[in-house]
C-alpha cells in the first residue's frame, strides 16, 4: 500500500492561528492548534523563546509560510 501523499494546503486557517499566536503565543497555543504538540510544549516552557519565537511564527503566519504538523501550509485566512 503506497504512503498517503502530504496535503498541499492545511485544513487549519491562518486567522485563528495568528490570533492565538498574538494573544497566547508565549504559551504555544497556536502550535497546539496546528498539531505541533512537541514544539508547543517547548514554547510553553521557554515562554515563546522569550518572545522571539512568537514574533518569528507571527511573521511566518502573515506571509503564509507556516506549516501544520503534517507539513501542509496554512494558506486560507478564514
Amino acid at each position: 500500500m503506497p504512503p498517503e501523499p502530504k496535503r498541499v494546503t492545511s485544513r487549519r486557517k491562518i486567522f485563528p492561528a495568528l490570533i492565538l499566536c498574538l494573544v497566547f503565543g508565549l504559551f504555544g497555543t497556536h502550535r497546539f492548534y496546528v498539531g505541533k504538540v512537541g514544539t508547543g510544549i517547548l514554547q510553553m516552557l521557554t515562554l515563546g523563546g522569550l518572545g522571539f519565537w512568537v514574533i518569528f511564527d507571527a511573521v511566518l503566519l502573515i506571509l503564509g509560510k507556516f506549516v501544520d504538523a503534517e507539513g501542509a501550509q496554512l494558506r486560507d485566512w478564514t
